[in-house]
């Protein structure tokens, strides 16, 4: 086992023996096109209050300055789709299904940290690091690149035999590695992700406007109140959003999570509005202990929760 390529296959067996659902390899280089799109991106206000967007750019289009000597960016994806369905209730609010269950940087993180010493153990003393959103890496970039998929209109990346309820990770580490190819576009002239978006976010194909989408609106907006004109489009939306994804034809081909981890918690998928706007501080920090929705604080989530109450949705 000494080729780059015979190295190459031995990860991606070994990720896969360890529970991820896909492993692709890409060369550790710039990111010519995708920093010119992101530029843009920036330049025209599309990141509204995320300010970290802006910072560490050059970490953020080449790996090399953030793991010295890097030559290979190993992707993997970990599914989280739970076949629980979001309710219709206009009286519930609705959490993205990625935080149903516990915090996938800590699951994930702990499986890339297995793949890690795994390598060491097996080739030899390398160095590198495991990110999942964690640092300045564009993810979706490397896994495009890597041939796990392509970056559908709704800009989430979409695998052919397993939609897009995904997390993903990577390693960037100092070995070379035989890479893999991207793979082709599928979305063709399908335009369902974009007519479903209640606040017009994808303003056009492959690009979104944060300041509209209601994940950032119910996640990383900071200010006391979600935009008037925008409070009305929030679909019972309190932490997060899938429309785009549950629309997408390709999750015809999601299936079931086998990570425990991933499940939904007691209360995330059927609470109405008028029970959470009940909860405390303390009970906030024990329901989301170890889950994405802590994110928000317990300030973000009560405003999202005091929106949607005013604003329940008309059909």
């Amino acid at each position: 086992m000494h080729s780059g390529q015979d190295l190459a296959q031995a990860i991606k067996r070994e990720a896969a023996r360890l529970g991820f659902d896909a492993c692709g390899i890409s060369k550790a280089e710039q990111l010519d096109q995708e920093a010119v799109r992101l530029e843009a991106w920036l330049n025209a206000g599309n990141q509204g209050t995320m300010g970290w967007m802006e910072r560490n750019f050059e970490k953020r289009i080449d790996p090399r300055k953030l793991v010295d000597g890097a030559k290979s960016v190993i992707s993997v994806l970990h599914n989280y789709y739970s076949p629980s369905t979001h309710s219709n209730n206009p009286a519930e609010g609705k959490i993205s299904r990625y935080a149903w269950g516990d915090d996938y940087h800590d699951v994930l993180k702990e499986r890339l940290f297995l793949l890690f010493d795994w390598i060491k153990e097996h080739i030899g003393e390398i160095s590198g690091r495991a990110f999942v959103d964690s640092a300045p890496v564009m993810d979706k970039a490397w896994a495009q690149r890597s041939g796990l998929g392509w970056i559908g209109k709704h800009t989430n990346l979409i695998n052919q035999s397993m939609g897009s309820f995904f997390f993903i990770g990577e390693l960037i580490i100092d070995l070379e590695l035989e890479p893999d190819g991207p793979v082709p576009d599928h979305c063709g002239s399908c335009t369902r992700c974009i007519d479903a978006c209640p606040t017009d976010a994808i303003y056009q194909p492959y690009a979104v406007d944060a300041n509209r989408c209601i994940s950032y609106l119910t996640i990383e907006h900071r200010e006391d109140d979600i935009p008037i004109a925008l409070q009305a489009r929030l679909e019972n939306w309190i932490f997060g959003c899938d429309i785009c994804q549950d629309v997408c034809p390709w999750n015809k081909f999601k299936r079931p999570t086998s990570e425990p981890r991933y499940m939904p918690r007691d209360k995330m998928v059927d609470t109405r509005v008028e029970e959470w706007i009940e909860l405390d501080l303390e009970s906030f920090r024990k329901q989301f202990r170890k889950n994405p929705v802590k994110r928000t604080k317990y300030e973000g989530f009560m405003r999202n929760v005091r929106m949607v109450r005013e604003h329940p949705p008309k059909s």
